[in-house]
């Protein structure tokens, strides 16, 4: 058996490709997989899920997505959904529609017998002062109350102004800067009692080794996709081994990995 786990699509009308793409894996990949989770950033922007009721490009996008996680849930796979970033304002009712669970920003899990935290990422870049202030604002329930009061075309002009203020700002910033905190990863899995973290946001890619506790431990952080390629983590059960392993890999999204 297996898990996997993805983050940072950053699905839009813009992105057709990443979208197929992404079908294609869970058609595909994911097919058979005792639990996939999506580790937020699904899509590049989420002003409410009222936004399925209009004729907006994006809604077409999240119907695509939407039927495709629910044949999965319903082939038997359990689909997990946590926030990012970008797509905060997800609710319940799209989560009932992909037949998904919807996860707090940490979540603590056993997966094939190894515990682990997981969560999106953003939380742990504590040095990114203007955005830390920003996430704390918009997380909260009052803000997310008020602007889904807005009417939509007027948070979909907000949520585009706010992207383009985002990018703007992150291209005069240190690259540290917007890169997790080391020592609020290991704060945070030492409250846990984990030696193993999983996440995205920071698009970094790449296993990391660390101490927590005198015990060895590591960090996986997961790749943004691209029109070309994907990235997840899958934790697979090995039957010569009395552990499941871990491992990091970037796919094409013209061929996604095989589900066997």
């Amino acid at each position: 058996m297996r898990t996997l786990l993805v983050a940072d699509l950053h699905l839009s009308e813009q992105t057709p490709a990443m979208t197929q793409g992404f079908i294609r894996y869970l058609e595909t990949t994911a097919q058979g997989a005792r639990a996939l989770y999506i580790l937020g950033d699904l899509f590049d922007a989420w002003v409410g899920d009222d936004l399925l009721d209009q004729p907006h490009p994006l809604a077409d996008v999240a119907r695509q997505v939407i039927q495709a996680l629910r044949h999965l849930a319903n082939s038997g796979t359990d689909v997990y959904f946590m926030h990012g970033n970008r797509d905060f304002l997800i609710g319940e009712r799209f989560a009932e529609a992909c037949q998904a669970t919807l996860l707090p920003e940490v979540q603590e899990v056993e997966l094939h017998g190894i515990p682990m935290v997981l969560l999106h990422g953003d939380s742990l870049c504590t040095r990114d002062s203007a955005y830390m202030a920003f996430r704390q604002q918009a997380r909260s329930r009052e803000w997310q109350a008020q602007m889904l009061a807005r009417p939509l075309a007027e948070r979909a002009a907000l949520a585009k102004q706010l992207r383009q203020t985002s990018g703007e700002a992150n291209a005069g910033k240190a690259e540290d800067i917007m890169d997790v905190t080391p020592s609020e990863v290991v704060k945070l899995m030492e409250q846990c009692g984990v030696a193993t973290m999983i996440h995205g946001h920071t698009h970094r890619p790449k296993v990391h080794d660390l101490t927590v506790e005198d015990v060895p431990a590591k960090r996986y952080v997961l790749g943004d996709w691209s029109e070309e390629h994907g990235w997840d983590i899958v934790v697979m059960e090995d039957s010569d081994a009395p552990y499941a392993h871990l491992r990091l890999r970037q796919f094409s999204l013209g061929e996604p990995p095989a589900s066997g």
